[in-house]
């Protein structure tokens, strides 16, 4: 894609929606950790009926630890992976306490030294709660960089190191969530809706889908 009609997708993008935000719900820095992690595989309304049962009994790291894995699974036991996510968020906080103060940090290091916490994870909290001009590279953000060849590439780490370099840095706050948001929405998996994508003339996929009917 050309460096000015990669302007002109971020600031369609940007006019369609001027804040955006994680569909992820959440209060705290340690709540979005917590949410980002159980989400792996797992969609955010999934996640966020969990955590609208979770959170109420335990929301920071110290009550967490004290609920315990076993404890948090009976909330989260719809979520994919959950025996394993549990043991993580309760890793996670405790290493937060022991090495944090129980603060969620800001640096990608000490992030990605928790528990449960990776790349994508680490670059979604840099973001979002840091405001650092960070872009998670999921499921949603390969397909859209791919499809559209706004950056394509074979890994998820080649994607993101394109995007850095590609995207106008007037766009890279919020080009995270408008690509997640774009791909969960409109260039879905399987059957891209092109008919009402605004960026589709822009973008080289073929054959664009037409609308349902037709």
């Amino acid at each position: 894609m050309k460096a000015a009609d990669r302007h002109t997708f971020f600031a369609r993008l940007r006019e369609a929606d001027p804040a955006p935000t994680s569909e992820l719900q959440y209060a705290s820095p340690y709540e979005l950790l917590v949410a980002v992690i159980l989400s792996a595989q797992a969609t955010d309304l999934s996640v966020n009926k969990a955590m609208a049962k979770l959170f109420p009994v335990a929301n920071t790291p110290a009550a967490i630890v004290a609920l315990g894995a076993e404890g948090i699974e009976l909330y989260i036991k719809t979520i994919g992976l959950f025996r394993t996510k549990a043991r993580n968020v309760v890793a996670m906080s405790a290493k937060l306490i022991d090495e944090h103060a129980g603060e969620v940090p800001n640096d990608r290091a000490a992030l990605e030294a928790l528990p449960g916490v990776g790349r994508k994870t680490a670059n979604v909290i840099l973001n979002v709660i840091f405001g650092e001009h960070t872009l998670a590279v999921d499921t949603h953000v390969f397909r859209v960089a791919n499809r559209t060849r706004l950056a394509p590439g074979k890994t998820v780490g080649i994607v993101e190191a394109k995007l850095m370099k590609v995207v106008p840095k007037e766009f890279l706050f919020g080009a995270h969530h408008w690509l997640i948001l774009h791909g969960r929405h409109v260039c879905k998996a399987r059957t891209p809706e092109c008919w009402r994508c605004g960026v589709a003339d822009l973008c080289p996929y073929k054959p664009k889908t037409p609308p349902l009917g037709h």
